[in-house]
């Protein structure tokens, strides 16, 4: 969304306006205060088999129907499948809703609900004091005790008096409620995740609707799912039921609508929204999508969404490796395809020859890397943005390359446009760099018309030396004349783009050095330092055909915070919090990595300080620092988790004030 107003999230018991008295006539004869409050942020966590990922996106499913403003954070366990139990195989769901813009899931906790001791133990030091903690006390018996490393059980050891604890016979409870649906024990279990989901929804006056009809869909068209559809069915209402009768939970919380432009919204991930984006891109192009990709965290619902897109024309295919995937890619940018391969950052390691082979060739290959935490495997479902320098650098010889970063989870949409206009328009590859945080998070996106998306023009050479590219005269060898010349380059410096099997293009192509116009194998050194210059100055061109970088803040500001990527929402609340105090403070946010916009130097000397908070060693920092000789300082962390908007918020603080 495009701003947040307001302060930090109000601590639940702190209301930003209440109804009090507000009863709730229950069974039972008791009576309940409705608190309205402006934002919540909730976590559901548990076992990897516990359906917590299922949970969070159902609640955020109904939170988005419902109209507030919505982020999310979900966290994987790393292990395919650690130990039950275990705090290995935590699984987690953060889900922010608000009745105003936001840009971040949150950094405290004013809710948190937790399947077993693990769960607790590792989540508990995000909930605020005061804050409400639902237990499952059914998962808190002696092995399950030690699975998590605790001696004594924290329920009863005094540790948990800082928070509101609900004690919740969750896994008995919900067995009560299926035992008549023809379950096995274990899949009468796998049903708890509905009923602490039940008892969410009525805590914060959640609608059940939505929920409702997922579950018939997805279970009741089957006969034998059906038991499955009327079991999760019963649990939900039982724990949405519990809610309403039992006297351990006084107060409800309301969220109003946000207030958001009209139109048509779903709920997005930054995955799907780079599927959608990627096909709206070649429908645009007027040019068949092929995605080659090897199954890698966290980057394959992309592999898997375009699968879904075939009646779009697209073309998916798993390779046996990375490198084939990208030879895959490549092969069909040759043929005139929107070639794309998709991978993290340990699969760019193994597709480096290749895509400096579509750099030699000047081929338009899109490399999708949604980022994670590394060396080597590394944190598989943690992220991180320390792929940076890697497609910068991470090639031999001099290869430049267009790096783009999409900024949010809704603009992957548009950075997957923008990365195959690049491509299809300079004829070469270009880097898309997403992250695992924006990647697995979800926002409100309001859909687009088609009318409203940028156009993208491809152009084909038709016949030898008239297919409408005009470049700079250069000599060209005997016996040349007539011939199609696949090096003659238009006024960005792009050679032109022909397709296998056109009569009269015939052409070399190959990793060896071209001669200037004609493409064919040259070892001379003047020419080598000609195509060498004129690789890196198209790539340079680029900076004219994208906006300028924007400030935000005010004109007197003494220190500029620099993001890029998935940092932008973190940043972008930070930075307008700091404005609130008084703080003389400006943002701006990059998605043109290389080149960079053309008004870089002039924005970033405008400014005293400069800060860079990344999610790496300082990567954009280093880049800035030897480019442009700023004095610019870095904000790093690498510990597989995003920025708490506190944690930059308080850097600025310091920087500001001379304690730096």
């Amino acid at each position: 969304m495009s701003s947040e107003s307001g302060s930090a999230t109000a601590p639940l018991g702190t209301p930003a306006s209440a109804s009090h008295g507000s009863p709730n006539g229950s069974p039972n004869g008791h009576h309940r205060k409705i608190e309205r409050v402006e934002s919540v942020t909730i976590r559901f966590a548990g076992d990897s088999g516990d359906g917590m990922q299922l949970a969070g996106t159902q609640f955020t499913n109904t939170s988005a129907l419902l109209g507030n403003d919505i982020a999310t954070f979900p966290d994987f366990p790393a292990e395919i499948r650690a130990p039950a139990g275990t705090l290995a195989g935590v699984s987690g769901f953060q889900v922010h809703f608000s009745s105003h813009d936001i840009h971040t899931p949150g950094d405290a906790l004013d809710a948190l609900v937790v399947m077993n001791p693990a769960a607790l133990k590792t989540n508990l030091k995000d909930l605020q004091p005061g804050g409400i903690l639902i237990v499952n006390t059914d998962s808190f018996g002696v092995s399950d005790l030690k699975k998590a490393n605790y001696t004594i059980s924290p329920l009863e050891d005094g540790s948990l008096k800082g928070y509101r604890v609900v004690r919740v016979a969750v896994s008995k409870l919900t067995v009560e409620a299926v035992k008549d649906c023809g379950l096995t024990p274990r899949e009468q279990d796998r049903c708890k995740n509905f009923f602490a989901l039940g008892l969410v929804y009525w805590m914060y006056e959640r609608t059940l609707d939505v929920t409702l009809k997922w579950i018939k869909d997805k279970f009741g068209k089957k006969p034998e799912t059906r038991p499955v559809m009327e079991a999760n069915t019963r649990a939900l209402k039982a724990g949405y039921n519990y809610g309403e009768t039992v006297e351990l939970l006084p107060v409800q919380y309301q969220v109003a609508k946000a207030q958001i432009a009209p139109g048509t919204y779903r709920k997005i991930t930054g995955n799907e929204a780079a599927v959608l984006g990627f096909v709206a891109a070649s429908q645009l192009a007027k040019k068949q999508l092929v995605y080659a990709s090897y199954p890698i965290t966290p980057a394959s619902p992309i592999l898997e969404g375009l699968a879904d897109m075939r009646r779009f024309g697209v073309k998916t295919f798993q390779a046996e490796d990375e490198i084939a995937a990208a030879g895959v890619a490549m092969g069909a940018s040759y043929g005139g395809a929107i070639g794309i391969t998709g991978t993290s950052g340990p699969g760019v390691c193994l597709k480096s020859e290749a895509i400096n082979l579509a750099v030699m060739t000047e081929l338009p290959l899109i490399i999708v890397d949604v980022q994670r935490g590394g060396p080597s495997t590394g944190l598989p479902t943690k992220t991180e943005q320390a792929d940076l320098l890697q497609a910068m650098f991470g090639r031999n010889g001099e290869s430049p390359v267009a790096i783009i970063a999409p900024q949010s989870p809704v603009d992957c949409f548009d950075a997957a446009i923008e990365a195959v206009r690049i491509a299809t328009r300079f004829m070469c590859p270009v880097f898309y760099l997403s992250d695992g945080y924006i990647a697995n998070g979800s926002e409100p996106w309001k859909i687009p018309s088609v009318s409203e998306l940028p156009k993208i023009e491809v152009k084909h050479a038709t016949e030898p030396n008239s297919n409408g590219w005009t470049g700079p005269a250069h000599e060209v060898g005997e016996g040349e004349a007539g011939k199609f010349l696949p090096y003659k380059r238009d006024e960005f410096l792009a050679r032109p783009w022909a397709v296998p099997g056109t009569p009269g293009l015939e052409h070399r192509i190959g990793g060896i050095e071209k001669q200037d116009v004609t493409g064919n194998i040259n070892y001379e050194p003047a020419n080598h330092q000609h195509m060498t210059d004129t690789r890196a100055k198209k790539i340079a061109n680029i900076a004219e055909t994208i906006p300028d970088l924007v400030v935000t803040g005010p004109a007197d500001a003494e220190l500029l915070v620099v993001g890029w990527g998935g940092t932008f929402g973190t940043i972008t609340t930070a930075v307008q919090r700091s404005q609130r105090k008084g703080l003389k403070v400006a943002q701006v946010h990059f998605r043109h990595l290389n080149p960079m916009p053309k008004n870089t130097e002039a924005v970033l000397k405008r400014f005293k300080k400069i800060l860079v908070p990344e999610l790496n060693g300082g990567q954009l920092c280093w880049l800035l620092r030897a480019k442009y000789l700023v004095p610019a300082e870095g904000l790093n962390k690498v510990q597989g988790k995003p920025f708490l908007v506190s944690e930059i918020e308080g850097a600025i603080s310091k920087l500001v004030s001379g304690e730096w």
